[in-house]
């Protein structure tokens, strides 16, 4: 093999290799990383999640959040009471909501809302009203789906009147 044909190889080689390892850099450069994921719940009862995700690329990002919930409803008096009874009633099922957000900077900051589960359908007696008592929300999972990436993200709820 002639020198020069030796130095036509080992160039080859090493363009490979470069295109190899910059096709890498950027595609991890895009797998996006969940900087913080908050929960709350908001004065409806709904589950409320606040998230920051950088290292993305440009373009829009689609996100889906679950949650496993629990809601009680309850009868409310005119003063504003929980009679002494039996009439209230906890609802459990899964919620989900999803989202799609423009990345800029590489950075998507956005929140995502849903829930709570509806009122059961019983009745309240005369002179008292139905109303969401508490609602709790477990196994919270916001995922990425353009990029594959999910977090897990706190529990949340809140008490609106003791029953």
């Amino acid at each position: 093999m002639h020198k020069a044909s030796s130095v036509r190889v080992a160039l080859a080689v090493l363009t490979a290799c470069a295109f190899v390892l910059l096709f890498a850099a950027s595609a991890s450069a895009d797998t996006g990383k969940f900087h913080s994921a908050d929960s709350s719940v908001n004065s409806s009862g709904a589950l409320v999640v606040s998230f920051d995700e950088r290292g993305l690329g440009n373009g829009n990002i689609d996100y889906t959040l679950t949650a496993d919930a629990t809601a009680v409803y309850a009868c409310i008096n005119g003063g504003g009471n929980h009679p002494q009874a039996a009439n209230k009633e906890a609802v459990e099922g899964q919620v989900s909501t999803g989202g799609s957000f423009a990345s800029k900077n590489g950075r998507v900051v956005a929140s995502l809302t849903t829930g709570p589960l509806q009122d059961p359908s019983f009745t309240c007696p005369s002179g008292q009203r139905r109303v969401l008592a508490s609602v709790s929300y477990t196994n919270i999972v916001l995922t990425d789906t353009t990029n594959n990436v999910s977090t897990t993200v706190a529990d949340a709820s809140r008490t609106f009147f003791q029953v």
